[in-house]
């Protein structure tokens, strides 16, 4: 198979040629490989490749799930692997090696992806950019190499958007799925709180905001891979309800009635919004009013974001603190301040000092926003906001080289909707559906009800219909 084409192709029609032989796991793996070595060299997207033995993996490899044997990436957030180590982009956690498979990596072997390497992060994953200094310098944008690829999953959401691969792992615990995918120009759906597991080694992460997923150019893929991965895990605290069937089954389920949609182009606090980001979101509008659906200009939830901020920062404090002390315990290492950035190292310390009353507060705020967010979706079937409130941020403006919460804070007004739907615990997807006459992606953000992923994944499958984005990497792919 030619490399260009291998690049154009979805998951699931590259699964389609590898069931009726017209093309082998080793020749596809083969073009990820070479692929993946030429990104990595021009946007620094990959860490801990292991090619040789992906090969010789793809060779014997044997189809199975819906997508055979298809070249994949784990995103470098510590998901446990026995075959490929990780540092969750920390030189503190550098080579971190585990004994067992994450309950979701698991799955992700059984429907058919050969991981062959980790995407970078930043550090412990708590950055919107992707510039850790374990990553030897930034990964970079593929529409513009001054800008940062997104965070944290930067290196996934480049992989995908260069056809390194056509689905790679993400996760987000404040919009880690919807900024990168935002920022390259790629399909992110971030599941309702419960949906994928996390076990078998822990059942939440980050108070319950964290949730793993995967970054796409097609919502089909989304759909198909979703079906390989969700389900409740047994032991596990929190659970999403009953899926209605397969998803891939349902996305061209046509909607029986208009649907009435909250349009979002203020943010919270007036933080400002860029005209680009709001054009999007008015674009965006356009297409579905076309499709006869009803979009309002809706007030913002009366949801005390400056508190909410606060809240998070104290949570993902007390995550860095329990981290770092983790390992410090089992291997000992005087130096390991100078092995944190400067603005992990502040937050160790502040999670060290934080009082259980100040953790409680802040696990009942989110709790908070949940039920303030699903009363207010009541009477609405989705929500559409901008991803972003910026364009993709230049390199080197939203480093961790600051205190912690004046990093935060900084990116707070950066990703103005994103977290508050971690805390709600609702699905949202990042949708490519817009681009600057430079060339630019500027992300749309589709919020649905709790649970329903379904829907979300059948409106986004609408809007590439009415805009498809597979064209733009086909323009770029001939230039």
């Amino acid at each position: 198979m030619e490399r260009s084409e291998y690049q154009m192709l979805d998951g699931l029609s590259l699964a389609t040629l590898l069931r009726s032989k017209q093309v082998s796991p080793a020749e596809l793996m083969q073009c990820a490989v070479a692929l993946g070595e030429a990104s990595d060299c021009e946007f620094n997207s990959l860490c801990y490749v292991r090619a040789d033995e992906a090969l010789a993996l793809a060779e014997k490899a044997e189809l199975k799930g819906q997508f055979g044997a298809l070249p994949f990436l784990l995103k470098d957030s510590g998901l446990a692997s026995t075959y490929l180590r990780s540092s969750v982009g920390s030189r503190l956690f550098a080579d971190l090696k585990s004994p067992v498979n994450a309950t979701l990596n698991e799955r992700f072997i059984a429907d058919g992806f050969i991981s062959f390497g980790r995407t970078t992060v930043p550090e412990f994953c708590m950055a919107p950019t992707t510039e850790a200094v374990q990553n030897n310098g930034p990964t970079l944008n593929p529409w513009d190499k001054t800008r940062s690829a997104g965070g944290s999953s930067g290196g996934a959401a480049v992989a995908v958007s260069t056809g390194v691969v056509p689905i790679a792992h993400g996760s987000d615990g404040g919009g880690s799925i919807r900024i990168p995918a935002a920022c390259c120009g790629v399909y992110g759906l971030k599941p309702s709180r419960g949906l994928v597991p996390m076990g078998p080694w822990r059942g939440e992460a980050w108070g319950g905001l964290a949730a793993d997923g995967v970054l796409t150019r097609t919502v089909r893929d989304t759909a198909a891979a979703l079906d390989g991965i969700v389900g409740m895990e047994l032991g596990a605290p929190y659970a999403a309800p009953e899926i209605p069937g397969k998803y891939l089954d349902l996305i061209d389920r046509p909607f029986t009635r208009p649907l009435k949609i909250a349009k979002w182009t203020g943010a919270f606090d007036d933080i400002p919004v860029a005209e680009e980001c709001v054009a999007a979101v008015e674009a965006t509008a356009r297409l579905l009013k076309d499709m006869g659906h009803d979009v309002v200009e809706a007030p913002l939830p009366e949801i005390k974001y400056k508190s909410f901020l606060r809240s998070h920062q104290d949570v993902l404090a007390a995550s860095v603190t329990l981290t770092v002390n983790g390992k410090l315990r089992s291997s000992p290492d005087d130096g390991w301040r100078e092995k944190l950035e400067p603005a992990m190292v502040d937050a160790y310390d502040l999670g060290k000092a934080l009082s259980a009353e100040t953790y409680a507060l802040a696990i009942n705020r989110f709790h908070t926003i949940a039920r303030q967010m699903e009363l207010y979706i009541s009477d609405y079937d989705f929500i559409l906001s901008p991803t972003l409130t910026q364009m993709p941020a230049k390199l080197g403006t939203l480093t961790m080289a600051n205190d912690f919460r004046t990093f935060r804070n900084r990116v707070g007004d950066y990703t103005t909707f994103l977290a508050i739907i971690n805390a709600s615990g609702q699905p949202a997807a990042n949708v490519p559906v817009y681009w600057t006459r430079d060339g630019l992606p500027v992300g749309i953000q589709l919020i649905g009800h709790f649970g329903r992923e379904a829907d979300v994944l059948r409106l986004s499958a609408r809007l590439e219909e009415a805009s498809p984005w597979i064209e733009r990497y086909r323009r770029r792919g001939e230039q």
